[in-house]
């Protein structure tokens, strides 16, 4: 079987900051870090190789330094990494980002045939969960989104069986293959990899595929292929919090005064007076 895993490097968006003016990300000084989602699809891509057998094959769109996220990925277990990377991909939304990755997966489907695509669920920088299922849509394979676990996979018949968020609860659902897998956090712990596969990375080959690599239409790249562009980014207002009461001294003075601010809100006091009349 062939498994491709999708991986994006992003910010370490615990230590990103925010340009008050110019209302940018200030990427000075951070680190940048494979998406903790997709990571997750990656050590599911490799429980299935170990599982079924086969190749896995890991691709990531970005900057040259994004090559140190694949680097990780084969110290991980991976077999083969490619890079797409030209300035044609700059600046693209969600919609571009689907389609430069699905023209690499059609063509690494040319060699050899795709059973199985791993992305995480959304990355820590976006937050669209949409680069998936545009894989999906645009591969016209079965998609399961929000993927907690992954229960059977029937290799004579060509199915898979997984377990998936839903409103309220979850659900268990089957399908055929080829399928795109988008993974939630809970699905599995990623693994860390040994030392004699972290020299093996070292000393690895990254592919390095350019626009006209993949056969890419410019009008569908980068900023020309994308509709949907950020107009502004901000941090949300602090929460200083309500009142407080300290109830060490004069516990009673204390509740009285809570009382008095709470019933001070008339909608409040309105709804607990209708309660009491209950």
């Amino acid at each position: 079987m062939h498994f491709i895993c999708c991986i994006k490097q992003v910010p370490d968006t615990s230590k990103v900051k925010i340009d008050p003016e110019t209302n940018t990300l200030i990427r000075s000084g951070v680190e940048s870090i494979a998406n903790p989602y997709d990571m997750v699809a990656l050590e599911a891509a490799l429980t299935l190789k170990d599982t079924c057998g086969g190749k896995l094959t890991v691709l990531s769109m970005g900057p040259p330094q994004a090559e140190q996220v694949l680097r990780e990925a084969i110290s991980c277990g991976a077999d083969e990494a490619i890079l797409l990377s030209d300035r044609a991909f700059a600046g693209a939304d969600t919609l571009a980002t689907s389609y430069a990755l699905t023209r690499a997966i059609e063509k690494l489907a040319q060699k050899t045939p795709v059973d199985i695509v791993c992305c995480g669920k959304q990355a820590i920088d976006g937050d669209t969960a949409q680069v998936g299922p545009g894989i999906a849509t645009r591969l016209g394979y079965t998609q399961f989104t929000y993927v907690t676990e992954i229960k059977e996979i029937d290799t004579v018949n060509a199915r898979i069986t997984v377990k998936r968020k839903v409103e309220g609860g979850s659900e268990i659902i089957r399908g055929p293959l080829p399928c795109v897998l988008t993974v939630e956090l809970e699905l599995a712990k990623p693994r860390r990899a040994s030392l004699p596969r972290l020299i093996h990375s070292l000393k690895s080959e990254i592919g390095v595929w350019n626009a006209e690599a993949i056969h890419g239409d410019n009008q569908k790249l980068g900023l020309k292929g994308s509709p949907t562009w950020v107009k502004k980014i901000f941090s949300p207002p602090f929460k200083e919090g309500g009142p407080r009461f300290d109830a060490r001294e004069n516990p009673r003075q204390a509740v009285e005064d809570c009382l008095k601010t709470l019933l001070a809100d008339e909608t409040f006091a309105f709804h607990l007076l209708k309660q009491w009349g209950q």
